[in-house]
């Protein structure tokens, strides 16, 4: 049934789609630039093997900015700057970590601290605690048992092989499936509790009166050397706020945790070594940047298409998947553009915009800063209250950031109007694998503002590939899992979007608004 939809839904919505305008020229050029000279691989090694990792308010992606902001001008890009937003907190970086098991036998663990631990004071010693508790009552017990100590968090987890690769693409049936999603419910951004507030209140409270040596966990996924960790929670607040008191924290790779574990059930002492050395650092009193440059329009200049991916990333590895290579790809689509402008002689007619956001790990702060200084008033988690004039003269914001995943077409965001011309516009690379529409959402990352500002915001369905299994916020988002063939693909692919979307009479239809949507 659902195939005999989607087929009526094709041919009823023919004679709309003849009238969406196709450039072919345009993109036989983009073809040229983006599949056959690409420089998207070269831009990604830059941005993870020499500016990597991206950790927000770190003096590495400081780095990184500065390479960004002298790339792009030197590639001819027009008002290229950066814009602050904040203020953030204080950055971090890790200078040192070592850690040993040293008792009942010595043996190295593989394990990284979170971000934002602080350092230990010099070579720490100590036994393991394992702290088991699930009430308030439970955390009596505790007191004063864990000052001098390492204190293990979770339990044990049972790794089962892999009997089929942990890189996936997307069948057929799975896009289909896509393809005939319903609209999905508009819902605003909301700040809900857990139901373990109080109890986890109680247990950091009590971490911070006792000051273990460190609170060590596993992550719920990963093994075989694959670490999945982000950042350390402190006692009380962020712990990237200026002053936070936070307790050196690790994770351990899962099978030298549960070996650790299954000796503490067994009653045997078990003692580590540690010694983290790390780095708080707090210039421009906190504050941090987005990246922004142009190319500009001509007869509609005032009017403006955007285009970006966040440039931050978490600490362990480059971030390469996360995100480097939705970076290197819109930073790919702003060259892809500007050689086919140069050859062409054909010019934008709305001004195409690039930004490369920071902040985005840690809660979307750099484009919520950004909508937030020029399209809408937003209550703090993000929902528009009102609107600025600016924020008519965007026509749509183009999104990437899940892996280094090809281009499978577009998530619609619930933008029934966009699906003629977005049709229209994913027909010209159907040889190129991207062919589906939906109108479902996707969250998580830098699309999500614009949208909530009523500005049509998008992000496009890119294959998983070993995104969730093997490279999303762990030791192995390295450039070796970028795949060259897909990110030439995709900065193709959405080179065509951005430019088709300024040469268009009108701007991009929207959804209807509800403004104070979030306030209740």
């Amino acid at each position: 049934m659902a195939k005999w939809f989607t087929l009526l839904f094709f041919v009823a919505a023919l004679p709309m789609w003849g009238q969406e305008k196709v450039d072919e020229e345009i993109n036989k050029l983009l073809r040229k630039h983006g599949l056959e000279q690409t420089q998207v691989m070269e831009t990604a090694a830059l941005i993870t093997d020499v500016y990597g990792p991206r950790l927000t308010a770190s003096p590495m992606l400081d780095k990184a900015t500065g390479w960004a902001v002298e790339t792009l001008k030197g590639w001819g890009m027009e008002n290229v700057h950066t814009e602050t937003w904040g203020p953030f907190g204080r950055g971090w970086e890790l200078k040192h970590f070592e850690m040993h098991a040293t008792a009942p036998n010595y043996f190295p663990v593989l394990a990284y601290p979170k971000a934002w631990s602080p350092s230990t004071k010099g070579l720490v010693k100590g036994e393991i605690v394992y702290l088991e508790a699930e009430t308030e009552e439970d955390l009596e017990k505790y007191k004063g048992k864990l000052g001098g100590k390492f204190v293990f968090f979770d339990t044990l987890r049972v790794i089962k092989e892999w009997f089929d690769a942990p890189a996936t693409r997307y069948e057929a049936d799975e896009l289909l499936n896509l393809a005939n999603a319903p609209a999905p419910v508009p819902r605003p951004f909301r700040n809900w509790g857990g139901d373990r507030r109080g109890f986890n209140e109680q247990l950091w409270k009590l971490l911070g009166e006792e000051k273990p040596l460190a609170i060590i966990d596993r992550s719920y996924k990963g093994d075989l050397g694959t670490v999945f960790l982000s950042g350390a929670r402190a006692t009380d607040g962020r712990a990237w706020e200026d002053k936070a008191e936070v307790i050196p924290q690790v994770t351990m790779s899962v099978e030298h945790y549960n070996r650790l574990f299954r000796l503490l059930k067994r009653g045997i002492p078990v003692t580590l070594s540690m010694q983290i050395e790390s780095a708080y650092s707090n210039p421009d009193d906190g504050m941090e940047r987005n990246i922004i440059a142009e190319i500009p329009g001509t007869d509609l200049k005032e009017e403006v298409v955007m285009f970006g991916a966040h440039f931050d990333s978490w600490h362990t590895a480059t971030g390469a998947t996360d995100n480097a290579a939705g970076s290197a790809v819109m930073i790919e689509v702003a060259r892809i553009l500007m050689e086919t402008i140069k050859e062409s002689g054909v010019k934008p007619r709305r001004t195409l915009r690039l930004a490369l956001w920071t902040g985005e790990e840690q809660g979307l702060y750099g484009s919520r800063g950004y909508v937030k200084q020029h399209f809408a008033e937003t209550d703090n988690m993000g929902n528009a209250q009102s609107l600025k004039p600016e924020q008519e003269k965007i026509s749509a914001y183009y999104n990437l950031d899940n892996g280094t995943g090809k281009v499978r077409g577009v998530y619609q965001q619930g933008n029934h109007a966009v699906a003629p011309i977005f049709r229209a516009w994913l027909d010209a690379f159907k040889d190129l694998g991207a062919t589906t529409l939906t109108l479902s959402n996707t969250g998580g990352t830098d699309h999500l503002p614009f949208d909530a500002a009523g500005i049509p915001g998008f992000q496009f369905i890119q294959d998983e590939m070993a995104y969730s299994t093997r490279t999303h916020h762990s030791n192995m988002d390295n450039l070796d899992h970028l795949s060259e063939e897909d990110l030439k693909q995709a900065a193709t692919v959405i080179a065509s979007f951005v430019w088709h979307t300024s040469q268009r009479d009108a701007k991009l239809p929207r959804k209807e608004l509800n403004l104070k949507a979030g306030t209740e």
